[in-house]
């Protein structure tokens, strides 16, 4: 069987502002890379409807770099971050998530945006936004706001996005670069670590995926953050796990970290994995980043 593709109707604007007149109608869902949309679509699952096609909105796309953040638009995708020299240097984990989400192929049509509003908990990217401290840019006919990353997601397959609005662009606030080691092993500074355990190296969907950004002063964690796919219903941002890192040595601190997190995640049985799986591979996983960062290793990493 086929889908029958007369039931659907495409509209491909150059401008902006075309885009959000039609949101603003409603009745519309936006269309860009077609990454998910299209396997929907051959899947047969993809209800009948009306898209608006943002592929060739130039206002949607580029990376600007200031002072304070590095901004892309929501159509830059998987391939153009890997290709920055800027994220590759002080947003790793982001560029990880690029690299191992799919093949070429859906590296160069997969975008940020559309990612972020797919609204999946086990994508790629949305760990390492969370980590990062993302803030996401939505437009529509009546303004701009911009909502942190971390408090975007709802439930499962829900946001903030009102059905007007269009996710515009992304925004990684700039801090302090990458540690270096000290006397002991520990670092000082910055320790980033990504995680994403799949059936395969590549081309898989994970069953795990974490994030996991650390400052460290003296040995002490300083700051943490740490996002987590296919654990949660959403994009999992582990604020109990973080806060138990906080003020502590770093060496001190990793069991307790781990119980919180045990608690933290929800994960469910599906085709890829049971609950109890992924539950014991994400406390796993979590233990081996601290314990590699405490050790002074950088576990810049995928497994």
């Amino acid at each position: 069987m086929r889908a029958d593709l007369s039931r659907f109707e495409v509209v491909r604007p150059r401008a902006l502002d075309e885009v959000l007149v039609r949101l603003g109608e409603g009745g519309w869902s936006v269309l860009a890379g077609g990454t998910d949309l299209m396997v929907t679509l051959g899947a047969l699952a993809l209800p009948p409807g009306r898209y608006v096609d943002v592929w060739r909105v130039d206002a949607l796309r580029g990376i600007t770099v200031t002072d304070d953040a590095i901004t892309m638009g929501a159509l830059t995708t998987y391939a153009d971050v890997q290709r920055h020299p800027l994220l590759q240097v002080e947003f790793p984990m982001l560029v990880e998530a690029a690299r191992r989400s799919g093949a070429a192929a859906i590296q160069n049509r997969g975008t940020l945006g559309g990612n972020i509003a797919n609204a999946s908990p086990a994508a790629d990217s949305p760990p390492a936004l969370l980590a990062y401290g993302a803030v996401l840019e939505l437009h529509s006919r009546a303004g701009t706001r911009r909502l942190a990353y971390a408090d975007f997601h709802t439930g499962y397959k829900q946001t903030l996005r009102r059905g007007d609005e269009l996710i515009a662009r992304v925004i990684l606030p700039r801090r302090a670069a990458a540690a270096a080691p000290v006397a002991g092993g520990v670092r000082d500074g910055v320790v980033d670590a990504y995680r994403k355990i799949g059936t395969r190296k590549a081309q898989a969907i994970a069953k795990v995926g974490l994030a996991v950004r650390l400052e460290l002063q003296g040995g002490v964690v300083a700051d943490a953050a740490i996002g987590a796919a296919s654990v949660a219903p959403v994009p999992l941002f582990a604020r109990t796990t973080a806060a138990a890192l906080r003020g502590r040595p770093l060496a001190d601190a990793i069991e307790a970290a781990v119980a919180a997190f045990g608690d933290e995640v929800t994960p469910i049985d599906d085709v890829r994995s049971s609950a109890r799986y992924r539950r014991q591979v994400a406390v796993n996983v979590l233990r081996d980043v601290l314990a590699a960062v405490s050790a002074g290793r950088t576990p810049v990493d995928s497994l």
